[in-house]
């Protein structure tokens, strides 16, 4: 896998070499620290588009939730659009808050228009978000220490999870019925036809859909290297051995096994980092503002991982050959905002997509890469209202909650992974030979 990328001016080996030397140690890091290794997830979400398989009963599927007892106080403290130490410092300052805000009108509502008010706030504020969001305050929402539930392969597969992907492909990627996908196992088999028409399609498509098939297409390549990369390979004595799987791996990406289709997916992976690693260099100056802290209630701690996090975006704005943004819905306005919200809306039904995924580890990593995706895009169409954020004031017109933060670095983090992955599946292919 060689060559510039479609779509882009960036070829595949400056990826890897900027990912392996500079970002891949860090982002490993960083993903270690509190601020980010805890993750509020609904995995009790009802399915919206068909009836429950029900939950997979492999043991490897299950996630286990993180006590109350070990999530540090400020994450505990804060609500959900609440980062900086002062927005967690005080229950008084919150209340004397509320009280100037609510005083002259407050003996005049009832709870319910209160509730209201605070869904109308969430509608607004949801307007720019590219998924859908898990409630936090709901009882079935629990916190996963991402690090004790890592993403790997769990024997979840078949009908069920084919029928995730065959709704993201057919439903939502600005695919007709009539173009075949290539290789869709549960599609019946069109004789000769390798999916080049396919091809000859998504070329004929705008810029916009082509990238957004892209990106579904990265994520799907990505998700499927990490299950090939963390593979049982063998149990025994109720040892489980873990390690990367070469005859998965072939069997998922080979030119010759899967009709020239790995390595376009793997392109594909390639331009979904490129889209995140953009999208990180964008956000920077979010928090490069002194009004925001990764806050955890440890003092020492959230000081290191913020200049960490500072230190990877001096990095991701070091990259050269970033994906061009702005060639995106660049036509007419009336024609490009009508575009732009087919494409949110299309992402966002992905997004409740994963809520039908039957197995709990794959339904949270799912998500996770999801929501990451989601808010590097939300990113990537909010240039201009981030360049205006105020210094040391909260942020207006745009603003990332802790679930967004934590979603975005640890879905750039796995593509970081992914294409490490990648290097050493390529040795390990040259010892087998």
């Amino acid at each position: 896998l060689t060559g510039v990328l479609d779509d882009c001016l960036c070829d595949i080996e400056s990826i890897d070499d900027f990912n392996t030397f500079k970002i891949f140690p860090k982002i490993q890091k960083l993903q270690e620290r509190d601020y980010f290794r805890y993750y509020k997830v609904n995995l009790k979400r009802p399915c919206p588009f068909w009836a429950d398989d029900g939950h997979c009963s492999i043991k490897d599927c299950h996630v286990e939730p993180c006590p109350e007892s070990k999530i540090p106080v400020g994450i505990k403290a804060g609500s959900s659009n609440k980062y900086s130490k002062a927005a967690n410092n005080s229950k008084e300052l919150e209340d004397c808050e509320q009280a100037s805000k609510l005083g002259a009108v407050n003996s005049t509502l009832s709870n319910q228009s209160k509730e209201a008010f605070i869904d109308w706030a969430r509608y607004d504020d949801s307007q720019d978000h590219f998924c859908e969001l898990d409630d936090e305050r709901s009882p079935d929402a629990q916190y996963v220490d991402l690090l004790l539930n890592p993403e790997r392969y769990t024997g979840y597969k078949g009908p069920s999870a084919w029928r995730v992907w065959n709704s993201i492909y057919e439903e939502n990627c600005f695919k007709p019925r009539s173009v075949y996908r290539p290789l869709n196992p549960l599609a019946p088999s069109r004789g000769g036809d390798d999916g080049e028409s396919f091809y000859t399609w998504l070329e004929g498509l705008c810029l916009e859909k082509r990238v957004f098939y892209k990106l579904i297409s990265g994520l799907h390549a990505s998700i499927n290297l990490h299950l090939c990369a963390n593979y049982l390979l063998e149990e025994t004595w109720g040892k489980p051995r873990w390690g990367p799987n070469v005859k998965e791996f072939t069997h998922r990406f080979d030119p010759i096994e899967t009709k020239g289709e790995g390595p376009r997916r793997l392109k594909n992976l390639y331009f979904l980092y490129l889209i995140e690693l953009r999208a990180l260099s964008k956000v920077a100056p979010y928090f490069e503002r002194s009004v925001v802290d990764l806050y955890t209630g440890n003092g020492h701690e959230d000081a290191e991982s913020k200049a960490l996090l500072l230190d990877i975006f001096r990095d991701t704005k070091s990259f050269h050959m970033h994906f061009d943004e702005k060639s995106m819905f660049a036509g007419d306005k009336k024609g490009a905002k009508s575009l732009k919200e087919e494409f949110r809306l299309h992402f966002k039904n992905i997004s409740r997509i994963m809520d039908c995924v039957g197995c709990d580890k794959c339904r949270l990593w799912g998500k996770l890469q999801t929501q990451g995706l989601g808010t590097a895009l939300k990113i990537l169409f909010s240039e201009k209202e981030i360049q205006s954020l105020p210094e040391n004031s909260p942020s207006k017109g745009f603003q990332l909650t802790r679930q967004e933060i934590v979603a975005l670095v640890n879905a750039f983090g796995r593509l970081s992974t992914s294409i490490r992955e990648l290097q050493n599946f390529k040795v390990l292919l040259q010892q087998t030979r």
